[in-house]
């Protein structure tokens, strides 16, 4: 790789991360991102981490965010942690995706590895999930590791680099479930690329012995099984946590064959990749990447016009980006967010697809109209990228909004801070939230500079607090004693809405506090 290629690909990932970093607190949190908060806040004030095999994923975001939080001296009370703080960890390993693409330069290619890093540094969904306090960025950027020191032991055969792929697995495992298929996936591709390798490509000359040692293999998962019990163990406080690693599956394996809310069709993720349309919204469509991946599989597999990358290893990677997308699209449980680890890997072929288009034109202004076209087609990515962190961050006419708390949401906020000022005991006041099936994230962590909050599934015998935050699903009335009154509608959700109740002497001392402004 040239040192040119380099400083593109370092500017590109700085680049990113400035302008991932804008406006954090855009759209307030999904409740996923509001539950890695809370469990967060917990860990970062002390209280620790236990791993919960039910639910919430694995322990390496929590561990990687104490770990920036620290590095970048995040306020010592929980409750002045921003969104923006929270999204930030996300961000950096967001941005850290094109900083591996140095690792693979001789894979891809060094012009590959150039626009890989523009795509992957445009692509609405790597974008926005990157913007996202959840996992699964994380679970892509351990992959890409993984794949990447795998690829300099092959080139190498030296242990360190094993070792490393062996604590990105580690790391992979203690992300999230999903891994597994990630892990099945990444060796059928090694399986079939050593088939097509040695059998079926006869044009090509016969593949080097792999050469792996047994004691190297065998360090490697070491070091995974290693960091894994780290990670799970809460670093030993925790002796269930590795067990429990195992344990998850039945419930995942559970939901992934039906019971959930989020069951949908095989086409769910590729509807909301390459045609998304609502009304009145704007046309989105990453189809230009999925193109550029065709292209680059097929350079691949005929061995045609690849120049400076390794044939095997783009074919690797073609049959690990489609494996993973197959298996991806007929499990029956998918949220919008997973997609992004097959995803990826058809922008590491869209970088060799795009490489491949711009080498075949042998004169320069032909070469010149190709590359202008190929950024036109990063820069239709990089608009809808705009769009989706700007104006439709939390519309539903975003293809990658899902479930998306309401921007209505912080307006609730807003006014039960203003009646804990007005309140005598301050936020010692007792405020009560109820809502069926625990349907009021992301409020546990806006409301958790208030002391006194209780949360209930349904309506409790005893209601009544100087504050009621109450589901309207539940017709709960809680006005008809007249001790109360109902001062507004909230929107957590779209079509899902809270009733605010305030108590008549804190609604007078607020209103003394706050007069109405003359109109």
């Amino acid at each position: 790789m040239t040192r040119g290629t380099g400083l593109l690909v370092v500017a590109l990932a700085a680049l990113a991360l400035a302008l991932w970093s804008l406006a954090p607190d855009q759209r307030p949190l999904h409740n996923d991102e509001a539950v890695n908060g809370v469990k967060f806040g917990q860990l970062w004030s002390g209280q620790g981490y236990r791993y919960d095999p039910n639910e919430h994923h694995g322990p390496s975001l929590y561990y990687a965010t104490l770990a920036v939080s620290r590095l970048t001296g995040a306020p010592a009370d929980c409750d002045s942690l921003t969104d923006g703080r929270l999204r930030f960890t996300t961000v950096l390993f967001g941005a850290g995706l094109l900083l591996l693409l140095l690792l693979v330069a001789d894979g891809l290619g060094r012009h590959a590895v150039a626009w890989a890093a523009l795509l992957t540094a445009t692509s609405p969904a790597i974008v926005f999930y990157s913007r996202y306090y959840i996992h699964e960025v994380l679970l892509v950027f351990f992959t890409f590791l993984a794949i990447a020191a795998g690829w300099r032991y092959s080139r190498r055969r030296r242990v360190g680099w094993l070792l490393l792929a062996g604590a990105a697995v580690g790391a992979m495992h203690a992300t999230k479930e999903t891994f597994v298929i990630t892990l099945a996936a990444a060796m059928l591709a090694l399986g079939l690329n050593q088939l097509w390798g040695r059998w079926l490509d006869a044009s090509a000359a016969p593949p080097k012995p792999c050469g792996l040692k047994f004691s190297h293999l065998a360090a490697a998962v070491g070091v995974w099984l290693v960091v894994a019990l780290l990670l799970f163990s809460s670093f030993f406080a925790n002796a269930a946590g590795p067990l429990d690693s195992v344990r998850t599956y039945l419930p995942w394996l559970n939901r992934a064959g039906g019971a959930s809310p989020h069951i949908h069709p095989w086409s769910f993720y590729l509807h909301r990749l390459l045609f998304f349309h609502a009304d009145k919204g704007p046309v989105w469509s990453e189809a230009f990447i999925l193109a550029l991946a065709v292209v680059g599989a097929r350079a691949a597999f005929v061995r045609q016009g690849v120049a400076g990358a390794s044939a095997g290893f783009v074919r690797f990677l073609a049959l690990y980006a489609f494996a993973l997308m197959a298996a991806y699209s007929l499990i029956s449980y998918k949220t919008p967010w997973c997609l992004l680890s097959f995803w990826h890997g058809m922008i590491l072929l869209a970088g060799v697809g795009a490489a491949w288009l711009a080498g075949r034109a042998k004169r320069r202004l032909p070469r010149i109209a190709i590359t202008l076209l190929l950024l036109a087609g990063a820069g239709h990515l990089a608009w809808q990228a705009m769009l989706a962190n700007g104006p439709y961050a939390a519309d539903r006419r975003n293809p990658y909004v899902y479930a998306q708390t309401s921007p209505d949401l912080p307006r609730l906020v807003r006014q039960v801070e203003a009646l804990a000022r007005a309140h005598p005991q301050g936020h010692q006041m007792l405020v009560h939230v109820m809502a069926p099936d625990s349907d009021y994230w992301p409020l546990p962590w806006y409301l958790r500079s208030l002391k006194q909050v209780g949360w209930w599934d349904q309506v409790p015998a005893d209601p009544y607090g100087a504050v009621m935050i109450a589901s309207s699903q539940l017709h709960a009335a809680l006005d008809e004693r007249q001790t109360h009154v109902m001062v507004g509608y909230f929107e957590l959700r779209p079509q899902v809405f809270l009733e605010l109740y305030v108590d008549l002497d804190l609604w007078r001392a607020y209103l003394a506090k706050n007069p109405a402004k003359p109109e």
